[in-house]
């Protein structure tokens, strides 16, 4: 018997440095990643291949698959968030970034991107990552719809082995919900306190009755971080949970024509690093509790870590990574997700193993 435990100390210290990897049935070896680190994820692109028809791309009035609403151009192209393989890539690419959650976007029961959870949960799972909520300001939200939207996600989803729980805070799932400030009288989530996080975008603490914990999406703002220590220190003495958002730029004008949003350049990297650098150090973002990056797909915001192409479609003015850490060509495409890898484990105290993946490798067959 204390044989078999010394065997089992040692493969638990092994996981946990990452020095080996555990198959799943599919095949797949899970990396270790950090389940505090969460990625904003979109689900609620189409195509005609898929969907029937394209959806979101067109935004702004573009004509896709070669003009899009976005100023930077996938490197799997104008895809659909239904596609299995497709999520797949994106599932390793997570991977590849050391995060360990993504915060899927949802607009409501039955909407285009609940249809999308199943495949999405099963590929996590795949994969070893976690999904958490982003519950969108659908049509007709309310208080009342928020809590019967968290029942129905735990209810409906889970018993996913991809579903987020927080150990650390009773085992239960995040949600977090955008633009909360739009409505006034949030005293009806208490209803779901017992078996979830909500959390309310804002650094406001006078906003956040009844909430569990503050998180902030805005990429514009990180940059200068206002507010967030005396949020983190309210949540800290409150048991509430801080996840401050990180981003590596914003620019949605091909997206949104005639904006007035101002343009937050990515500086070779130069803004993430810092967006993150105000995350993590203590006196300006406090000591969050988790950190949400957005985006990990938000392409109509040019906040993306997902790849952006390299050669994008010539004519159509897209911008690209090249230069971003001194990188260029195809090697310049994956320089935000590496960077993320960096900070994660920054942030985790670097118990996240080194990787060395074939970019090459991993695309073949996506190159459209």
């Amino acid at each position: 018997m204390r044989t078999l435990r010394s065997m089992v100390g040692l493969l638990v210290l092994l996981l946990t440095f990452g020095l080996v990897s555990v198959p799943v049935a599919s095949g797949v070896a899970v990396q270790a990643v950090a389940a505090d680190v969460h990625l904003f994820y979109y689900p609620w692109y189409g195509s005609p291949s898929v969907n029937g028809s394209y959806r979101h791309w067109q935004q702004g009035g573009r004509t896709p698959p070669n003009d899009i609403g976005a100023n930077f151009y996938p490197v799997l192209g104008a895809y659909d968030s239904a596609d299995t393989a497709m999520i797949d890539q994106h599932m390793r690419w997570v991977q590849r970034s050391g995060a360990g959650t993504i915060v899927t976007s949802w607009w409501g029961q039955g909407s285009y991107e609940d249809n999308v959870v199943p495949a999405l949960l099963a590929a996590a799972a795949r994969h070893g990552i976690k999904v958490a909520w982003h519950l969108e300001p659908y049509s007709g939200r309310t208080a009342d719809s928020t809590v019967a939207d968290i029942n129905y996600i735990n209810s409906r989803y889970g018993g996913s082995p991809a579903f987020y729980r927080d150990a650390a805070h009773g085992n239960r799932g995040a949600f977090y919900v955008f633009e909360s400030l739009r409505i006034t009288d949030w005293t009806a989530i208490k209803q779901v306190k017992p078996t979830s996080i909500v959390l309310a975008q804002t650094t406001d603490r006078s906003k956040v009755a009844h909430f569990g914990g503050m998180y902030t999406y805005d990429g514009i703002a990180g940059a200068t971080a206002r507010g967030w220590k005396n949020a983190s220190d309210f949540c800290k003495a409150n048991g509430l949970v801080w996840a401050p958002s990180v981003a590596p730029g914003y620019i949605d004008d091909r997206a949104v024509p005639g904006n007035t949003t101002p343009t937050l350049n990515r500086d070779n990297g130069a803004t993430y690093d810092k967006e993150w650098s105000n995350a993590l150090n203590p006196a300006t973002g406090g000591a969050p509790t988790w950190v949400s990056v957005a985006s990990f797909n938000e392409w109509h915001e040019g906040s993306t870590i997902e790849p952006a192409r390299s050669n994008p479609p010539a004519g159509q003015g897209y911008l690209t990574f090249q230069g971003a850490y001194g990188q260029t060509g195809t090697a310049a495409e994956t320089a935000y997700l590496d960077r993320t890898r960096y900070w994660v484990r920054q942030f985790t105290d670097g118990n996240l193993p080194p990787t060395n993946p074939d970019p090459a490798a991993e695309l073949q067959g996506f190159r459209v």
